[in-house]
């Protein structure tokens, strides 16, 4: 039995029609986390960003270990502690602050799924900028449809926004926008969202937002998608020989 969620889709499978198989019901009747070996047994797909989770990402090493650094310096040694259970509190605790940051940038998608399924309420300042903006660069007209999953051809995923011949992926930050620009795996996700969705000529851009309201919206060039399309068909297929997909 496979259960649906509305988790993030990363690290998650799909079955091959594209509905979520993120939890299961195990033998013993308990749910929990779909694993490789179910995948392999349930003929499930692996997400877009499972596929890229094979990429090597220095910024993001490099901000975990200054939270190892941070959490180090603000938790001494208690007297008579081993060194063995001070290192655990350690990363217990610079685990934290990433955790933090996944939970909002989960609850600001989910704010913006509401907003774009057509949910009425009352919606923080940086929802009316962020569609404010997309419909400044892709035109008012445009009908858009949120959240939708897919798989195709071996993977899967779960899109922020679609347009008619649009691809949108949300990227929620924190403080100044200025100096952002997208990653290279950024760009490789939006081109196999676009050829998962069988609109592989579809315009591709990176929404980054802020909770203050603060936006930049990122279109990617055809020739940077075309190559990106390409480095992640080569991924896959690792991912499915190493996993004996």
């Amino acid at each position: 039995m496979i259960i649906k969620t509305a988790d993030s889709e990363s690290g998650h499978w799909y079955t091959q029609d594209g509905t979520p198989a993120y939890r299961i019901v195990g033998k013993n009747g308990n749910e929990r986390n779909t694993t490789v070996r179910d995948a392999r047994s349930l003929n499930l797909v692996p997400s877009v960003t499972t596929i890229l989770g094979l990429v090597a990402k220095p910024g993001l090493s490099n901000w975990l270990q200054q939270q190892v650094l941070l959490a180090a310096l603000t938790l001494p040694r208690i007297e008579g502690e081993s060194e063995e259970n001070w290192l655990e509190r350690v990363m217990t605790d610079s685990k934290s602050t990433g955790r933090d940051a996944m939970d909002r940038g989960t609850m600001m998608h989910g704010i913006l799924e509401r907003f774009y399924r057509g949910e009425r309420d009352e919606y923080p300042v940086y929802v009316s900028q962020v569609d404010e903006a997309v419909r400044a660069h892709f035109g008012h007209d445009q009908e858009w449809e949120a959240e939708r999953s897919f798989a195709y051809q071996g993977f899967g995923g779960k899109v922020d926004l679609i347009g008619a011949n649009i691809v949108i992926d949300f990227k929620s930050k924190e403080g100044s926008l200025e100096k952002v620009t997208p990653f290279h795996e950024q760009i490789m996700q939006l081109a196999a969202y676009r050829n998962g969705l069988g609109k592989p000529t579809a315009r591709c851009a990176n929404v980054y937002f802020t909770a203050e309201g603060s936006v930049k919206l990122i279109e990617h060039s055809e020739d940077d998608l075309a190559q990106a399309w390409d480095c992640f068909q080569y991924l896959l297929g690792f991912y499915k020989r190493k996993n004996n997909l």
